[in-house]
Protein backbone atom coordinates (compact mmCIF):
# COMPACT_ATOMS: atom_id res chain seq x y z
CA UNK A 1 0.00 0.00 0.00
CA UNK A 2 1.02 2.92 -0.94
CA UNK A 3 0.69 6.30 1.02
CA UNK A 4 0.82 9.86 -0.37
CA UNK A 5 1.14 13.18 1.79
CA UNK A 6 -2.06 15.22 2.22
CA UNK A 7 -3.36 18.19 0.30
CA UNK A 8 -2.27 21.34 1.93
CA UNK A 9 -6.19 22.26 2.27
CA UNK A 10 -7.20 18.65 3.51
CA UNK A 11 -4.55 19.38 6.45
CA UNK A 12 -6.08 22.93 7.22
CA UNK A 13 -9.23 21.25 7.61
CA UNK A 14 -8.56 18.59 9.42
CA UNK A 15 -6.81 20.75 11.93
CA UNK A 16 -9.37 23.20 12.22
CA UNK A 17 -11.74 20.38 13.21
CA UNK A 18 -8.96 19.58 15.83
CA UNK A 19 -8.92 22.95 17.00
CA UNK A 20 -12.53 23.08 17.61
CA UNK A 21 -12.51 20.12 19.15
CA UNK A 22 -10.01 21.14 21.77
CA UNK A 23 -11.84 24.60 22.81
CA UNK A 24 -15.00 22.46 23.19
CA UNK A 25 -13.11 19.94 24.78
CA UNK A 26 -12.03 22.92 27.64
CA UNK A 27 -14.80 24.47 28.20
CA UNK A 28 -13.61 27.56 25.93
CA UNK A 29 -16.23 27.04 23.82
CA UNK A 30 -20.12 25.79 25.27
CA UNK A 31 -21.34 25.32 21.87
CA UNK A 32 -18.59 22.77 20.92
CA UNK A 33 -18.33 20.67 24.09
CA UNK A 34 -21.49 18.28 23.23
CA UNK A 35 -19.66 17.35 19.64
CA UNK A 36 -15.73 17.40 21.15
CA UNK A 37 -15.87 13.99 20.83
CA UNK A 38 -17.01 13.78 17.55
CA UNK A 39 -14.87 16.76 16.09
CA UNK A 40 -11.53 14.80 17.01
CA UNK A 41 -13.03 11.55 15.29
CA UNK A 42 -13.77 13.36 12.44
CA UNK A 43 -10.31 15.45 11.98
CA UNK A 44 -8.19 11.85 12.86
CA UNK A 45 -10.77 10.08 9.97
CA UNK A 46 -10.24 12.65 7.17
CA UNK A 47 -6.78 12.87 7.96
CA UNK A 48 -6.32 8.88 7.30
CA UNK A 49 -8.48 8.83 4.31
CA UNK A 50 -6.27 11.86 2.89
CA UNK A 51 -3.01 9.56 3.15
CA UNK A 52 -4.63 6.80 2.31
CA UNK A 53 -6.25 7.88 -0.94
CA UNK A 54 -4.22 9.81 -3.40
CA UNK A 55 -6.08 12.78 -4.22
CA UNK A 56 -8.42 13.39 -1.03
Amino acid sequence: MRLSPPKFATFLISAALFLLALFGHFGLSAAMANYAAWLFIAAWVLLALSVVLKDL
